[in-house]
C-alpha cells in the first residue's frame, strides 16, 4: 500500500511503520563566535518523503569579537571586558530542507542528514554597562563611553545584562547554515544527537562591539550544536 503525503510525496506502508513524520528538538550550541556556551537552538522538521524533511529552526546566540579580554577591577576584583561598547546577540529563524544520506535502522544505529537553511538575522545591539567611580567617590553605571571613562583604573565592574537590553538597538541581515547531523535514537519516539557545521551572518552595518579594534558586518562561524527531542 501506499500512503501520500499533503505535497505529493510518498512512502510504502514498510516506511509508514517506522519513518517518523514530525520531529521537535532542542539544542545547545557552541560555537568559534560565542563564549562557553554559544546560545540555543529549537527546530521542527516534518517529513516530505522518506529522503528529505521539511526545516523550520530558531537561534538565539550571543557572537563576541575575538579581541575581548576580561579582566579584573583594580577598586573592587570585579570581572569586566576591557574596551567593550556593545553586547551583541542574534536571533536567526531560518527554513531549510534536510535530506537523509545514511538512514537509521528501526531500532538502533545512526541516522545522517545533511542540512541546508537559510533566513533572516536579527541582530540585538545592547551597550555594554559599566560601573564607574568618578572623582568625587560616586559610583555610576552607564553605558562604556572611551570620550568619558578615560580612567581604565576607576572601573569598578560591569553592569547588568538587563541595564543593557533596556537601551538595546537593532540591527538586520541575513543568515545561512550547512550542516552535517548525527541522529541516535529510537524513531517515532525520542532522540538525541549533535549536530556540526557552518554558519555565515551578514548584517547591513558593521556591528561596533569594541572600541579601538576592527568591527565588521559579516561574520563566520564553525559550530557544534548537542540536540534531545521527540518524534512522531
Amino acid at each position: 500500500m501506499i500512503n501520500f503525503n499533503s505535497f505529493g510525496q510518498f512512502w510504502t506502508e514498510e516506511d509508514e511503520n517506522w519513518l517518523y513524520k514530525k520531529e521537535y528538538v532542542y539544542g545547545i550550541n557552541f560555537n568559534t563566535n560565542g563564549g562557553l556556551i554559544g546560545g540555543f537552538t529549537f527546530k521542527y522538521a516534518r517529513v516530505i518523503n522518506e529522503k528529505m524533511y521539511h526545516s523550520f529552526s530558531v537561534e538565539a546566540v550571543e557572537i563576541k569579537h575575538p579581541k575581548e579580554n576580561s579582566v579584573n577591577s583594580f577598586l573592587s576584583g570585579n570581572s569586566f571586558v576591557l574596551k567593550k561598547l556593545n553586547s551583541f546577540y542574534v536571533v536567526r529563524p531560518q527554513y531549510g530542507r534536510e535530506i537523509v544520506l545514511f538512514k537509521k535502522a528501526k531500532e538502533k544505529g545512526v541516522q545522517v542528514n545533511w542540512i541546508n537553511s537559510i533566513g533572516p538575522a536579527i541582530g540585538i545591539l545592547a551597550p555594554y554597562h559599566i560601573q564607574y567611580q568618578y572623582q568625587d567617590n560616586s559610583v555610576k553605571t552607564e553605558p562604556y563611553d572611551p570620550a568619558i571613562h578615560t580612567d581604565l583604573n576607576s572601573i569598578v565592574g560591569r553592569g547588568s545584562f538587563i541595564d543593557g537590553l533596556s537601551k538595546a538597538s537593532l540591527e538586520f541581515g541575513g543568515s545561512f547554515k550547512s550542516s552535517v547531523s548525527f541522529e541516535f535514537g529510537t524513531f517515532k519516539k525520542n532522540v538525541t544527537g549533535f549536530e556540526a557545521g557552518f554558519m555565515l551572518d551578514v548584517f547591513a552595518n558593521e556591528i561596533p562591539i569594541m572600541y579601538e579594534a576592527q568591527n565588521k558586518s559579516v561574520y563566520t562561524s564553525v559550530f557544534l550544536t548537542i540536540f534531545f527531542g521527540s518524534r512522531k
